[in-house]
């Protein structure tokens, strides 16, 4: 097959987690021997042609110069570059600054739309960027030939709303099994005596409730928070905020994964506060890499963990955890999440999971 991958920064991953499953799966449909194609913002610090046998597409985005809107360029540019491919299938991964664009995509190729989380639930957008986005989510419905959602919640949702089935494939993870702790020098910690979160620095993550819950806590062993906080305002009044907690220390994005592997193995906590979406990846990378798990309780965290972590709804939780809980007597939570990910959610199952899906959407459109 030849395929397109549109919606992403491109690969390989340095903002998130649909850039780290374009990584993967890409990588994955090359191997096998299929003609794959990423879209690459032009800005991408990869500026090469070829990335592990996926060809990349370097599209103009002016994200950089006129802010937001320039997402939608980005996206423009690389749908009319995928009229002239003569693509099998187009993946799209989300629908934010794509599905306006709808009518330009190629009538040829099946469209096949991964739906994302709620967008028009982020609290750090507008009301009328929120309608917009349910106006965007609509359009995604109607101009896909076949929807993905990441989540039994997405699946649901879209089921209710829009009377339209969608195939459930959640995303994946590789077990992490060769820690090295020597990488903990450089942070200034010791094995299992601090506590930790990964997060985009977003209000629906729960980052000031989890950092309010660290404050009033009698715990003060280091706290590390990392995810990229110097490019927006939520990120400067954290950083304000717990300015005088020394304890506190934010580290800025990482996005290697052998350091973010080894940080979450050898944490005491690792707390996951996101609450809007479906199946998050950074979610199944802590539970692949050992990590003792506390996180927001809602639909979306708890049927992927099920049993297999801690959770919390408010501050007060979260210190009581800080307070009481260590990590050694939570062996069973641990394994528990290693054969979750070992049996449902490892890479090579959810690889085969999509390119499966594809073979029956085009058999099906045939």
């Amino acid at each position: 097959m030849k395929i397109g991958i549109l919606g992403t920064r491109g690969i390989p991953n340095y903002h998130g987690g649909f850039e780290q499953f374009a990584e993967y799966f890409s990588v994955f449909l090359a191997t096998q021997g299929h003609d794959v194609f990423v879209y690459n913002s032009s800005v991408h610090p990869y500026q090469e042609k070829i990335f592990k046998g996926v060809n990349i597409i370097h599209c103009k985005d002016p994200e950089d110069s006129i802010g937001t809107a320039g997402q939608f360029i980005y996206d423009l540019n690389s749908i009319l570059d995928s009229r002239k491919r003569d693509f099998d299938i187009i993946l799209q991964l989300g629908y934010t600054s794509s599905s306006i664009w709808y009518k330009l995509l190629p009538k040829k190729s099946l469209v096949i739309t991964n739906m994302d989380g709620l967008e028009w639930k982020r609290s750090k957008y507008s009301k009328k960027v929120q309608a917009f986005l349910k106006i965007a989510e609509s359009l995604a419905v109607k101009s896909s030939d076949f929807l993905i959602s990441d989540s039994i919640g997405i699946q649901n949702y879209l089921q209710k709303k829009y009377n339209v089935s969608s195939k459930y494939i959640a995303y994946g993870a590789n077990l992490f099994l060769d820690p090295n702790k020597a990488i903990l020098k450089e942070f200034g910690v010791n094995a299992y005596k601090y506590n930790m979160l990964i997060a985009r620095f977003e209000p629906e993550n729960n980052l000031e409730t989890i950092l309010d819950g660290v404050v009033l806590s009698k715990q003060k062993d280091p706290f590390l928070v990392v995810g990229k906080h110097d490019t927006n305002t939520f990120g400067a009044y954290l950083k304000d905020k717990y300015k005088e907690q020394t304890h506190i220390k934010f580290l800025g994005g990482i996005y290697d994964l052998e350091i973010l592997n080894n940080l979450r193995y050898f944490s005491n906590l690792y707390f996951h506060g996101h609450s809007v979406g479906g199946t998050n990846p950074s979610l199944l990378e802590a539970m692949s890499s050992n990590a003792l798990i506390v996180a927001h309780n809602n639909d979306f965290n708890t049927s992927i963990l099920k049993d297999n972590a801690l959770y919390f709804s408010s501050d007060i939780d979260v210190k009581h955890v800080l307070d009481t809980i260590n990590k050694s007597q939570y062996s069973n939570m641990l394994k528990g999440c290693y054969h979750e990910i070992s049996e449902k959610f490892n890479w090579n199952t959810i690889n085969k999971h999509y390119l499966d899906f594809f073979k029956d959407c085009l058999n099906q459109n045939r």
